[in-house]
Order: structure tokens, then sequence, then C-alpha cells
């Protein structure tokens, strides 16, 4: 294979041309998992301008640009997708029928292993390791919003009464509820952060928004926007007042799902799942072919998917001493947090445990604020 590996700012015009051409084809050619914004080129210089260590592979063909590998290193050589731990699709973008060896790929990007949590299917030389599947469920909308919206009714009938029921009810006790599906008022977007980051410290989650990176590529990518790529921020109004808002990814055909939040004092309206029905219908009317709702289990996600794609988890190594010291240090980890997320009987509790310290760490929080107005205003 002919592989060139290059930094971000190296990669040419032609290259990201070449790149998002190989996406606008995939759909059409039976790869519709590729087109993915996640695998988008505007996405991995997005990263690449947030983290250290980003690099890209391409892979060429008689001289033409084939398939490309974005990924990110350290100096010992161990190998991460792009975006890791945020990024919902990972993988080598090819043409139609590029074969390629694993092995070899990684020893021309340095790497001694390439770990995934969200390989997309069809990349079958990096599945000739053991990897873990999981569904990542997918609401499909290329028959338009009215047919979704009939299917919808028929699978879950009482979900979609009692959700439609509740938008009539925000309209009613609250204000005219009005939907804008690319919302570009950044002051909204600075509302759903401060939404989702407390919704993470409130359920005892790890708060992503707590790290700049991910604040300013969400940022960045709000503001990148071509004819193939773009960052989509939704929100629900009632009234004049945003209730529930979502900040995701689109390509030309798919819109990936990534931060979803709403504003609790409206919280018995459920404007999270009125917001994704409209998210539907907003996607429908701007050609999408399917919104991926992502890998997780969630009880709305099971409401409103139509169908699963697969996603996959693990490593991809060549013989090297990192990588069996990569394996052994975070294997075990791994394992445990994914033998939790997929059993009920293990995640429910887990679930509760960490909502009550999430509260109760809220809570302390809230004490010491109050503690510190108290002080403030004693000292004026």
């Amino acid at each position: 294979m002919d592989i060139s590996v290059y930094r971000p700012g190296e990669l040419s015009g032609a290259d990201r041309a070449a790149w998002t051409a190989v996406q606008s084809q995939a759909h059409l050619l039976g790869a519709p998992v590729l087109a993915n914004p996640f695998l988008a080129p505007e996405f991995a210089l997005a990263v690449g301008r947030c983290r250290r260590g980003v690099r890209i592979a391409v892979i060429r063909e008689d001289g033409e640009p084939a398939a490309f590998l974005p990924f990110q290193r350290t100096a010992l050589g161990v190998g991460r997708a792009i975006g890791l731990g945020v990024s919902d699709a990972q993988g080598l973008v090819h043409r139609p029928g590029f074969q390629w060896d694993a092995r070899e790929l990684l020893h021309a990007c340095g790497l001694a292993v390439l770990e995934f949590d969200h390989l997309v299917e069809g990349q079958k030389p990096f599945e000739a390791q053991p990897l873990q599947p999981f569904p990542s469920p997918v609401i499909d909308v290329d028959q338009g919003f009215e047919a979704y919206l009939a299917r919808l009714r028929k699978q879950s009938p009482k979900f979609t009464r009692t959700t439609l029921a509740k938008e009539r009810k925000l309209g009613r006790d609250v204000g005219e509820v009005r939907y804008v599906h690319d919302e570009r008022d950044p002051a909204v977007l600075r509302r759903l952060i401060d939404w989702k980051s407390a919704q993470y410290r409130r359920t005892g989650r790890s708060d992503r928004f707590a790290r700049p990176w991910i604040t300013h590529l969400v940022e960045q990518l709000f503001h990148t926007r071509t004819d193939s790529f773009a960052g989509v921020l939704s929100v629900l109004y009632a009234g004049e007042r945003p209730v529930a808002a979502h900040f995701g990814l689109r390509s030309e055909r798919v819109l990936a799902c990534w931060f979803p939040a709403y504003d609790p004092e409206f919280a018995k309206f459920s404007p999270g799942l009125i917001l994704h029905l409209r998210m539907a219908e907003g996607a429908a009317a701007d050609s999408m072919a399917y919104l991926d709702l992502g890998r997780g289990e969630k009880e709305y996600k099971d409401s409103f998917k139509t169908r699963e794609i697969q996603v996959s988890e693990g490593w991809v190594t060549r013989r090297h001493p990192v990588a069996l010291g990569h394996r052994a240090r975070r294997a075990p980890v791994k394992a445990l947090r994914n033998t939790v997320v997929t059993r009920p009987e293990l995640f429910e509790p887990a679930d509760r445990l960490l909502k009550r310290m999430g509260r109760i760490r809220t809570g302390e929080l809230g004490a010491a604020r109050t503690l510190s107005a108290d002080k403030t205003k004693g000292d004026l």
C-alpha cells in the first residue's frame, strides 16, 4: 500500500475533496455508515485544532487517494480513533471494494495499537482481531416524516400519543411551541452546554464540558458549515423561551445526534422527547436519510428507533511490547464497564447510585454557593 501520514494542516485541498467525494458516494454505493459526519474531514481537522497527536493517513492506489484514516497517537505509538470518547463513528473511510492490511497500515502510521469504541460496520481487516459489538439505534426518515410518524404510531402507540399530547399541553401552559432546526444564535448553544453540564453532574456522570477542549471543539463545529458538513443546533421553544436543545453534526445524508438536553423546569412536559420528534421532522425536510442516535441503552432511543446498526469496541494491534502493555492496562477496565452497561440487573442499581451521588454533589455545591453568597453579602 502507498501510505502517507500527515498532520491536519498538511492535508491538501485535493485530498480533502477526495475524502468528501468518497463520503458522498458511500450512501449511494451501499456503505451508508461511511457517510457519518464523525468520519468527515471537517471533524478530524477540528479535533486536530483542539488535541495534540492528530494524524491523517492517506492510502493511494495508482497515485489517487483511495482511503483515509484519521487517528491520534502518543510518542510511544499508542493510537486512538479520532475523537475517541466523544465520536460516535470511527474507522477507515474508503472507496467501495477497497481492501487493506491492518498491520501494514499500523506500521506505516507508527502505531503498535489502534483503539476504537465506535468502529463502524464493514471494516473487515480491523475485525480480524476480537471486537465487542454494540447496537446503535437509528431513525429512518428517507421516506418522509409522515411515513416515519405512521410507523411510530404503530410500533409505539402510547408513547406517540403521550408525546404529542405533552407538546400540546406545553403550548397551552407555557406558550406557543416553536421548533428551529438550525438555530444560529451562539447564546443558545451556550445555554445548551450549561444544561448538559448540569445534567452530567446531576446524574453522577463525568462532566464532559468540564474539559475545555470539548467545549472548544463544539464551538468550532457550530461555526463549521460546508455543503457536505455542518454543526446543527436544534431548539424547541415555548413562547420565546428555549426549553430543550440538541447539538449534532450532519453530512449530506446523515444527522448524528450528539448532545441533547432540556431545562429541568419543564421536565413534566418531556421537552426532550418532543424535540427528538421534531428533529426527525426537520431531518426529513432537510433530505436526510436517517438520524443516528448513537450507541447506548436508553428508553427513548428504543421508542424512537426504526432499526439498529452496529458499532464495535476493541483494539487492532501488531506484534509490539507497547501493544501488549496497553491491552493489559485497558482491557480489565473496559470489560468491567461493558459488563455493567449491558446487564440491566447491574446497570440499573449502578445508575441509581450515580444519580444519588450526583444529587448529593449538586446539593453540596448549591450549599457552598449559598454560603459564599451570604459571606459576600456580609462583607458588603
